[in-house]
């Protein structure tokens, strides 16, 4: 038996729920203007956060806020700021996701500087 497909307005309301009722502009337009993108976004939500994971909830928001702070992408950090609001994460843990991300782009940095140590 084949599973039926959710209509955009479920698609939006289950993001809008998970994200404490905020969702990206972004959504909003892609929704309106290509549908079938908003369908295989889902599609690449489930299967890199699928239900029954390895990871918890809370830690792939704060993965994914993390990637977002280091890619620069002010749409996905507000975005996983609402889902850690919804999901009632703790500002030590956002601090916490903070440090790792700025230790791992200085260590990024440390790396780079690679041939200019082996040149001096």
């Amino acid at each position: 038996m084949e599973t039926q497909k959710p209509t955009v307005p479920q698609i939006i309301s289950k993001m809008k729920e998970s994200m404490n009722g905020e969702l990206p502009n972004v959504v909003k337009l892609v929704s309106e203007k290509m549908p079938e993108m908003l369908y295989e976004q889902i599609r690449s939500n489930m299967f890199a956060m699928p239900e029954n994971g390895a990871l918890e909830n809370e830690t792939r928001t704060l993965i994914y806020l993390g990637v977002a702070i280091a890619t620069g992408s002010k749409t996905c950090i507000k975005a996983m700021l609402n889902k850690a609001k919804a999901q009632n994460i703790s500002k030590e843990k956002l601090i916490e996701t903070y440090k790792v991300v700025r230790y791992a782009e200085s260590s990024r940095v440390m790396g780079n500087a690679e041939m200019l140590f082996e040149e001096l």
